[in-house]
């Protein structure tokens, strides 16, 4: 059953994108106690993000990559590895903290659930995890869209109380597929045309446009001329921490320089996932988990 007898977030099922004044805070609660300080916090509430230099250290990167070139390797046939469609390289790994003892540690430690903790105001639990991947020369891109549009139309995630940590395994250099956020996009929540089909997880993920869960391009025009256009730069081990409503995407990789990452989506254990609210089944529980347990 729903806890909400009234949609703030309706999206999907109508023919035009529109748009309405987010009425959620981006922190919740006082967000004092946790491994940022003041000024951060601020600009997170601000710009719907904020970065961090060297979260974790080379060894700690190069564990990661590790497990992402030996669960690609293993997990032939395996839903939860995604292929690029005409290369067939491995684009992302999901459920990765459920699959690799490696991940599970690393995402557990105080400067990093602790992050969201702080601004979630509340514990936490891992709504979903992926090791993300852009060869260089055939990485394709991921379009414009709030996550949170998706996990509210397709999960049944009551209410933007959940938090994306995306950490850079290799150098982002603004070149070569790295994240771009329109910064206070976040106070803004796009309600996005069409309807979504049986089993859309399975199309979504590999279409570099989404017929559904994207804003059109007035939308998008008017929105990047508002808030302008972030491009992250960052060495290996730095990561950013980023709203669930931030409109985001990346661009394809034609460079020789791979772009790869860990993506850790945490939400708070009071937001946990009701019936989706404009899908007709939850997607699957490696994209959507409905094991609500705390991080230790």
């Amino acid at each position: 059953m729903r806890t909400t007898a009234v949609d703030i977030y309706a999206t999907r099922n109508r023919t035009g994108t529109t748009t309405v004044a987010r009425p959620d805070p981006a922190v919740w609660g006082p967000a004092t106690d946790g491994p940022l300080d003041a000024d951060a916090v601020e600009e997170y509430d601000r710009r719907g993000f904020h970065t961090v230099d060297a979260l974790l250290e080379a060894h700690d990167v190069a564990a990661l990559l590790s497990e992402t070139t030996r669960l690609g390797r293993e997990l032939v046939g395996d839903e939860r590895v995604v292929r690029e469609s005409g290369s067939g390289d491995v684009r992302s790994v999901f459920d990765v903290h459920r699959l690799s003892s490696v991940v599970a540690e690393i995402i557990r430690r105080p400067e990093i659930a602790g992050i969201a903790r702080q601004l979630l105001g509340s514990e936490v639990y891992v709504h979903q995890s992926r090791l993300n991947v852009k060869p260089g020369f055939r990485g394709g891109p991921f379009y414009w869209h709030s996550d949170f549009e998706t996990w509210h139309a397709e999960d049944g995630m009551p209410r933007p109380r959940a938090l994306s940590i995306s950490i850079a395994l290799t150098e982002n250099y603004g070149y070569n597929g790295g994240l771009m956020i329109m910064p206070g996009s976040h106070r803004t929540f796009v309600a996005c045309a069409g309807e979504t089909p049986e089993n859309y997880h399975q199309q979504s993920l590999v279409t570099h446009v989404p017929p559904t869960g994207s804003p059109d391009e007035d939308t998008l025009t008017k929105m990047a001329a508002e808030h302008g256009i972030a491009t992250f730069l960052g060495s290996a081990g730095s990561a950013t921490v980023f709203d669930s409503n931030c409109m985001h995407g990346s661009n394809g990789n034609i460079t020789p320089f791979p772009r790869s990452n860990l993506f850790v989506v945490f939400n708070s254990v009071e937001n946990t996932l009701v019936e989706p609210f404009a899908a007709p089944k939850p997607r699957p529980e490696y994209l959507g988990s409905r094991d609500f347990t705390p991080l230790s």
